[in-house]
């Protein structure tokens, strides 16, 4: 029996598609070990998101190549896809495929274990118009399912690969979502967070098919689903109708993650972003409305080229204003071949890192208050696994539905299961909890805001 290991860098979206993958080598035969441990065939999914992604990926590469050199190196993932010959060019690589075709990896090794001879599977990736099916029955080490819905983008910021790495946006078959979100359901999972590169922009490239229509039918369809969470929106794709479908949901959870990268209309321009401060407060505003109690997290990039200590404190005063639940900072980094890192105005390191640090503390702030308002509240929460500060402490750790982690004492059956928890002791990032009781599958939501 050969044995197969992999390594995932970057993005849920990865991780998604290193189990896929995994799926077609099991079906193969294959037994998946540790990428620890001595292998027939590694396969490295890449990042190439920043110039450190590459650099990570490549670390990696020969870290497998080390190990065994005689197994069959497989590398893939979006580096691969926007790099295929500099990957060609480390010594023990055998087979590169990028963001697409993963289904002939299995053929290639067979092909290049007769040969000998490195194979370049990658090809251009602006030409493809489909969605590529890899399906996923379960995952290994999660009690919270992601669900791919579509891939690529069509939006060419300017710090970002992204499009090159992944291709313009295709959607995948709502029938092939729902099937295979139930699936997931009937595998135990009783959260799915539906992902994507570009994941709100799902239904932009289909007829008559929209966001706001897939989740609709995955609420009426999925038998046994208790929480929708969709990993990342845009101001822009929260229309009226996808806003109207979140309101009336049972299922759909009070937490959205709405990237900003910048509170201030100047620096979105430079960013080509297409929306101004107006147009997202806007759409905040008729979401919070839509779903009270909502948790919004974001994503901001500090110190992109140009940018003036005036346009930093508009991105901070917007967000301590909005109070955003949490937010991850970046400090702007240059992605050799996007139009941001041929700008000549970059941003000294020491201002940029001083910004970052400014902003991460306003986050550590907002985070808190936002979840002191559910102190002595009795919330739902998925326990995902032992407390990891402390794994024999008989406590257990899970998400809330508006993303609240809670730290309580539980037992090894509550995994996976929604329980209740009353918040004993708010705080960030880990809110303490007492166990209220296992949620019967039949209660709904308005049971719950009598209790």
């Amino acid at each position: 029996m050969s044995s197969v290991a992999f390594h995932t860098l970057g993005c849920k979206v990865n991780h998604y598609e290193t189990e896929a993958i995994w799926q077609l080598f099991k079906q193969q035969g294959y037994e998946r070990v540790d990428f620890e441990s001595t292998s027939d065939v590694y396969v490295i999914n890449t990042c190439t998101v920043t110039n450190t992604g590459d650099k990570k990926s490549r670390q990696v590469i020969r870290r497998a190549v080390r190990k065994n050199p005689d197994a069959v190196i497989c590398v893939t993932g979006c580096y691969a896809q926007t790099s295929p010959a500099e990957i060609m060019a480390i010594p023990g690589v055998d087979i590169v495929v990028g963001t697409q075709d993963r289904v002939k990896m299995l053929e290639y090794i067979e092909q290049y274990k007769k040969e000998r001879q490195p194979i370049n599977g990658v090809k251009n990736i602006m030409k493809n118009r489909v969605y590529e099916e890899l399906d996923v029955p379960a995952f290994t080490d999660r009690t919270r399912a992601s669900l791919k819905i579509q891939e690529g983008c069509n939006n060419f910021c300017t710090f970002c690969i992204i499009p090159w790495a992944r291709g313009l946006m295709r959607s995948r078959d709502p029938k092939e979502v729902i099937r295979q979100a139930q699936q997931l359901v009937d595998a135990g999972y009783r959260e799915i967070v539906l992902t994507g590169i570009h994941t709100g922009g799902y239904g932009q490239d289909l007829k008559d098919y929209n966001l706001a229509m897939l989740l609709r039918d995955m609420e009426a369809e999925v038998k046994g689903l208790k929480r929708i969470r969709i990993s990342s929106i845009e101001a822009s794709q929260l229309t009226d109708e996808v806003i109207e479908v979140i309101e009336n949901s049972k299922l759909i959870v009070r937490h959205m993650h709405i990237p900003l990268q910048s509170g201030s209309d100047t620096v979105l321009k430079r960013m080509r972003r297409k929306y101004t401060m107006a147009e997202y407060a806007e759409r905040l505003m008729k979401l919070k409305k839509a779903l009270p109690g909502l948790a919004v997290t974001s994503d901001v990039i500090v110190g992109f080229p140009g940018e003036t200590e005036e346009e930093f404190m508009e991105t901070y005063n917007f967000i301590k204003e909005h109070q955003f639940s949490e937010l991850h900072v970046f400090p702007y980094s240059k992605r050799t071949g996007t139009p941001a890192a041929r700008m000549t105005d970059q941003i000294d390191e020491d201002v940029k890192n001083e910004r970052v640090h400014r902003l991460i503390a306003l986050s550590d702030q907002l985070a808190k208050e936002y979840s002191s308002k559910f102190e002595n509240e009795v919330l739902e929460v998925i326990p995902e696994e032992r407390y990891k500060e402390d794994p024999n402490s008989g406590l257990y750790e899970g998400y809330t539905d508006n993303y609240l982690k809670v730290v309580f004492p539980g037992t090894e059956d509550m995994v996976g299961k929604l329980v209740r928890v009353k918040v004993t002791k708010a705080g960030y990032p880990y809110n303490e909890g007492q166990f209220v009781r296992v949620l019967e599958d039949n209660l709904d939501k308005t049971e719950l805001k009598a209790i």
